[in-house]
């Protein structure tokens, strides 16, 4: 088996496989074997038809799906190990060849977990928290109402404006496309479809699609951003915390 890797700039990890006939061959044989021992022909009790006969009546083209079933994720597990590749999404899989006789070759393309480069994010939390200099006369130092409230909402627009990190677009597309599942199931069970839904919402599909998706680059990111702080600060949950969650 060869592999092939290409890194492109979204992201995404593309893994060009190439299995060798000799391997496909090995698993059709197994494939055959399991038909074989399940076959019941006319004359022999189960399993104990001769293989050509079996073989004659099967439909190839069902015994290749199966025996591509099999190679595919062994070819694409073994593909990732070999070539040191942590992959943190199922991989999208694109045959590219499957003829008889020769070697077989699929695409992969999947992502890893990106790398996150903090910015000052303290500094800038830190401003928020700055009293604004109002004179009272019966006090000169602000009052606990006067002090100024710092919501989550700021400091995770500040982590996002302080740190740099690319969410490849397969993540992105896999995570909004679940957001928008939820959404199908939620609408379903208030009796209405999602075209009813976009018309009393002033949505379209494609504008409720480019939400999503921005939402889920969004979430994704300070996913990803929050992970890389508690590893920098070694912030650990213990087993008391985790159970109240």
């Amino acid at each position: 088996m060869t592999v092939a890797v290409n890194r492109l700039a979204n992201g995404t990890v593309e893994l060009t496989v190439t299995v060798p006939w000799t391997d496909i061959q090995t698993t059709y044989n197994q494939v055959v074997e399991k038909f074989v021992a399940e076959a019941e022909l006319p004359g022999f009790r189960k399993g104990k038809a001769p293989r050509e006969a079996v073989e004659a009546k099967l439909d190839k083209s069902k015994v290749y799906e199966e025996v591509l079933k099999q190679i595919v994720p062994k070819a694409y597990t073994d593909a990732v190990k070999n070539e040191n590749i942590a992959p943190i999404i199922s991989p999208r899989i694109e045959v590219i060849a499957a003829e008889e006789n020769k070697d077989w070759q699929f695409k992969a393309l999947t992502c890893e977990k990106p790398e996150v480069k903090l910015g000052d994010y303290q500094t800038e939390i830190s401003k928020l928290k700055v009293q604004p200099k109002i004179w009272t006369p019966a006090n000169s130092q602000p009052t606990n109402e006067q002090k100024p409230k710092v919501e989550l909402e700021q400091i995770l627009k500040v982590l996002l404006n302080t740190s740099e990190v690319l969410i490849p677009d397969l993540l992105t597309e896999d995570e909004a496309n679940r957001m928008l599942s939820r959404l199908i199931d939620q609408t379903q069970k208030l009796g209405l479809t999602v075209e009813q839904y976009l018309l009393s919402q002033g949505k379209t599909s494609e504008g409720l699609r480019a939400e999503y998706a921005n939402l889920a680059k969004e979430n994704l990111a300070l996913e990803f951003i929050l992970n890389a702080i508690a590893d920098q600060e070694n912030i650990q949950a213990d087993d008391a915390e985790i159970e109240k969650i």
